[in-house]
């Protein structure tokens, strides 16, 4: 059984997996959302840049996929901060 996802319903995925997590630990949510948010944008503009000098078989869901990863990091980051109005526990030295 093959399930296709459309790319809003992958975005809405990752969007509560990242948000799931920011409510579990923001100290882990935070530093994995520099880390995988770069390694991330690293590996599509390397993408990119590859398939723009050589064009490859590689589909085009793959780099809206990846697009979408990205921004669905951002989003999540951003409604959790909004929400706490920029509090986050790690800084204030509550743990």
């Amino acid at each position: 059984m093959k399930i296709r996802l459309s790319l809003f319903e992958i975005f809405l995925l990752e969007t509560i997996a990242w948000l799931g997590l920011w409510l579990l630990s923001d100290y882990v949510a935070a530093l994995l959302t520099l880390i995988l948010g770069a390694i991330v944008s690293a590996v599509l503009a390397i993408a990119l840049i590859s398939e723009a000098i050589e064009p490859s078989k590689v589909p085009k869901k793959y780099f809206q996929v990846m697009l979408l990863s990205i921004l669905s990091i951002a989003v999540a980051a951003a409604i959790y901060v909004t929400l706490l109005g920029g509090e986050m526990d790690f800084l204030s030295g509550k743990f």
